[in-house]
């Protein structure tokens, strides 16, 4: 009889018997799909993360000549759909992606060229370097794209686009294509083979309805999980990019994120959330000569420049950066910034997702 004061003697765990009925053990759970917790903490639970994807950067100076030899060699139409190259992170081979959650790509228009319309459950937003001559047909809405916009085609919103223009455009196209995918939430479906309008307006219907700041159409009133307004403006994100700074000049509290540093969230009119549900869409201008404190955050993000030049530094290492740059910042990266010139730059990330999850968390250090 075993008692407290007279307990079993413990097994002899490095006995060839032991090992072998531990070997058994093992077989036996590999064969019917079964993994212990204890040969695989730390892979399942590490201390922080770690991210297969590496910080990068993607000089544009390089893209631009890339995708305008595409636009000599590929034709758009159905099938491929778009003249699109994705920017896929070193860190994850045979993956188009450019972080696990986040698709960033260059996407190139030859003149009088049409991409057909199409809508899938991904949500997608085209951001503007530069140029216009580009119209993109949102259900039946023409939204002009020009430099410094931002332009929304939320999940499941028929969307092609027209350039009426005598020139080629290009621009970044950013995605939810990865997290799509990991978590089997992809649909498709095939539009109209051309655009279903070949209207040119200044302003789309959503900005008429949609533009006018803190003024919601009563008949529209009620919470929309994305936001109806299908175009960001350069010319109002500059001018408040520009306030904060001036603001802060005349001392006027909490108007800047740190000492020369504006920035400005794109949000949903109905709810004052993000614009879109998977992404976050955000512009920031640096001051010249403007560092920001060294931050890390578990959400991932890509950057681009819009306007001058600095510094990023990725995890110790720093980079310049240029006109147009792309820069990739995985999860837990450590980052920040320094203008050289007054630095403008657009960024997008998967920031909403982890929040709804409670499972964002940031960290910043001087």
């Amino acid at each position: 009889m075993t008692t407290l004061e007279n307990p079993p003697a413990p097994p002899d765990f490095d006995s060839p018997g032991h090992q072998a009925k531990l070997a058994e053990l093992y077989r036996d759970f590999d064969s019917v799909g079964m993994t212990p917790l204890w040969t695989t903490r730390e892979g399942l639970m590490p201390p922080e993360p770690q991210p297969r994807a590496v910080p990068h950067l993607w000089r544009w100076a390089q893209l631009y000549p890339l995708a305008a030899r595409s636009g000599a060699l590929v034709p758009v139409g159905r099938g491929g759909e778009r003249r699109a190259i994705s920017l896929g992170n070193p860190g994850l081979p045979g993956d188009p992606y450019t972080t696990p959650t986040l698709w960033a790509a260059i996407q190139y228009l030859n003149p009088r060229e049409d991409a057909p319309e199409h809508r899938h459950s991904q949500s997608a937003f085209r951001f503007v370097l530069e140029g216009e001559g580009v119209w993109t047909v949102v259900d039946g809405d023409p939204v002009a794209m020009r430099r410094g916009d931002l332009l929304l085609t939320p999940g499941w919103h028929f969307h092609g686009h027209q350039n009426v223009s005598d020139t080629p455009m290009a621009w970044l196209d950013g995605l939810d294509i990865p997290l799509v995918a990991e978590t089997d939430q992809g649909f498709f479906e095939f539009g109209p083979d051309e655009v279903r309008t070949r209207r040119t307006p200044e302003r789309s219907n959503s900005e008429r309805l949609w533009g006018g700041p803190g003024l919601t159409p009563v008949a529209a009133l009620g919470a929309r999980p994305q936001s109806p307004l299908m175009a960001y403006r350069w010319v109002h994100t500059d001018a408040a990019l520009t306030a904060q700074l001036e603001l802060a000049d005349d001392g006027v509290a909490g108007t800047l994120v740190e000492p020369g540093h504006a920035a400005v969230r794109f949000t949903n009119p109905t709810t004052g959330g993000d614009a879109l549900t998977t992404m976050r869409t955000e512009m920031h201008r640096l001051a010249t000569g403007t560092r920001t404190r060294r931050t890390r955050t578990t959400a991932s993000s890509v950057w681009q420049v819009f306007s001058g030049g600095g510094t990023v530094t990725l995890d110790g290492e720093a980079r310049t950066l240029e006109h147009g740059d792309v820069v990739a910042v995985p999860a837990w990266t450590e980052f920040s910034l320094q203008a050289g010139d007054a630095l403008d730059l657009f960024t997008f990330s998967d920031a909403p997702v982890f929040e709804k999850l409670s499972l964002l968390r940031t960290e910043v250090s001087a």
